[in-house]
């Protein structure tokens, strides 16, 4: 089955939100199909950091919702934004 690379931008609650403790809470919640490949922490304003994340997926139908619908329902999460979709080369996993 064919893999798709999705980009996106995940921006905590607040600044005191602990983002490594974020992100391996989104690795334990993600369903069959999906996995988080890495992901930075990146500045955006005063004090505040996002997760700039790339997650595998399945190219099959209700992939995308069922990683925005996990993502968003972890504590600390405020808001995903998708930056982008591409295909993946053979080897992803």
């Amino acid at each position: 089955m064919p893999r798709l690379v999705l980009r996106a931008k995940i921006l905590p609650t607040g600044t005191e939100i602990d983002l490594d403790n974020v992100a391996k809470n989104i690795t334990t919640t993600l369903k069959d199909g999906i996995t988080l490949s890495k992901y930075t922490k990146e500045p955006l304003a005063f004090g505040l950091y996002f997760i700039n994340a790339e997650f595998f997926l399945d190219d099959k139908e209700g992939q995308m919702d069922s990683l925005e619908n996990s993502v968003r329902s972890i504590e600390g999460v405020g808001e995903f934004e998708v930056l982008g979709v591409s295909r993946a080369s053979v080897d992803a996993k």
